[in-house]
């Protein structure tokens, strides 16, 4: 049976290698591999991932069966100063994709976000990133379109997706 727990410190290897196990798949299509090496190495370093939890406030939740991690969310509160919850990462490995599990992951920070009082849930995916049609199916609507700079000249060419509670 597929659980839903918090995440801490100590998971963050896992977190990892979920990471690395599903981004190839979900943005080899869409990234050259340079640009995705550098991403991960940024996004997914002990170090950011460490200021994420205890910095800015994200919060971690691994998706499990037994002691098989399945996936894993990050999220935040009050983004950007606004009744907001924002999921900054959701990826499930790629052998478990389309058993239910992403929907539970969001339905886990849908009740977390609640307690918080949000209005709203929001995340930004690729605009080339075939999740659109599962956040889409879940309640998920394209409210804006964004492109964030990084460093070395990559672009991520995201859409802003907006559930209201």
């Amino acid at each position: 049976m597929v659980t839903i727990v918090p995440a801490t410190i100590e998971d963050f290897s896992i977190i990892r290698q979920i990471a690395h196990t599903t981004w190839p798949i979900a943005y080899g299509h869409i990234l050259p591999k340079v640009q995705l090496d550098y991403m991960l190495g940024i996004f997914y370093s002990t170090e950011t991932l460490t200021q994420n939890l205890s910095e800015k406030g994200h919060f971690f939740m691994l998706a499990k069966d037994g002691e098989n991690m399945l996936g894993f969310t990050s999220f935040e509160h009050n983004y950007n100063h606004k009744n907001v919850t924002h999921i900054h990462k959701l990826y499930i490995l790629p052998e478990t994709q389309g058993k239910g599990i992403g929907k539970l992951l969001i339905e886990a920070v849908e009740k977390v976000a609640q307690n918080y009082h949000s209005d709203a849930i929001t995340l930004n995916v690729n605009r080339f990133n075939k999740a659109q049609g599962f956040y889409k199916k879940i309640g998920f609507e394209i409210t804006a379109t964004v492109d964030v700079q990084l460093d070395h000249g990559y672009l991520m060419e995201d859409y802003i997706m907006t559930k209201m509670l």
